[in-house]
């Protein structure tokens, strides 16, 4: 059993060390040997390295140090236009402006992603996912230039660690793998899988510096409200129309 995952870290934290582009290109054509649907590689990456292609990404991130500080910024996009315009270059007629082809371009793109991930952690690269990119989806289609059929839907700050951070804690195996059929979890099961997270010092002492009385409040109240989500949603449905992903569809 390959036991590296094990002992991987989210690094947001960079040496001023460049990643050398050959380095880089073989690992983004190696990852393409990832899944995909249909063999048609739904996807595209915009590699940023210039001071102000990050310097103009930054916002859409909410300025998270690492966006700037980071080497190399790769910005991997759902992508049906390749396909679309290889269709139309060859007498065939796409029809792929609609919710299920950016559905099965962003899994192409995140199956993408995580392959990337692996193979670049393996060189000894680190990482950091930021999940800011379906927030704030129109900035970085501004700021990238994309065009119809082409949605980001992840973003990877990539360099050489300056950093040994903690291990995040994970939730056990039985509370995510079902056996058969879907376990809908009992009171007393949420107890088992979370009361180790609970536990931890670090977020008792979260819960305690926020004046909180349960970690769920901290992600409820805080982190991912009702009303944050309620409007990145609205964010995102007007970015896939103009994107042209939703199509007719209401």
């Amino acid at each position: 059993m390959n036991t590296s995952l094990l002992n991987r870290r989210t690094i947001r934290r960079y040496a001023d060390r460049d990643i050398d582009p050959n380095r880089l290109n073989g690992l983004l054509a190696l990852a393409a040997r990832t899944q995909t649907m249909g063999n048609l590689q739904l996807y595209s990456v915009i590699v940023t390295t210039s001071a102000e292609g990050k310097a103009a990404l930054a916002p859409s991130h909410f300025n998270q140090p690492m966006t700037t500080q980071a080497p190399v910024v790769l910005t991997i996009c759902a992508d049906f236009r390749r396909t679309s315009r290889w269709a139309e270059c060859r007498r065939a007629v796409p029809g792929y402006n609609n919710f299920l082809s950016f559905l099965n371009a962003a899994t192409d793109a995140l199956l993408y992603t995580q392959t990337f991930c692996n193979l670049a952690e393996a060189e000894g690269l680190g990482l950091c996912y930021l999940g800011t990119t379906l927030y704030n989806p129109q900035p970085i289609i501004d700021a990238l230039k994309l065009p119809q059929l082409v949605f980001p839907v992840a973003t990877l700050t990539v360099g050489w660690p300056d950093e040994v951070p903690a291990l995040s804690d994970r939730l056990p195996l039985e509370s995510f793998v079902h056996s058969e059929t879907y376990h809908d979890p009992t009171p007393d099961d949420i107890d088992r899988y979370y009361t180790p997270k609970e536990q931890l010092p670090e977020n008792r002492h979260f819960v305690e510096l926020n004046q909180k009385e349960t970690l769920a409040q901290i992600f409820t109240d805080i982190r991912y409200t009702r009303e944050a989500n309620e409007s990145c949603s609205q964010a995102l449905l007007d970015a896939l129309r103009n994107q042209g992903f939703l199509g007719n569809e209401e």
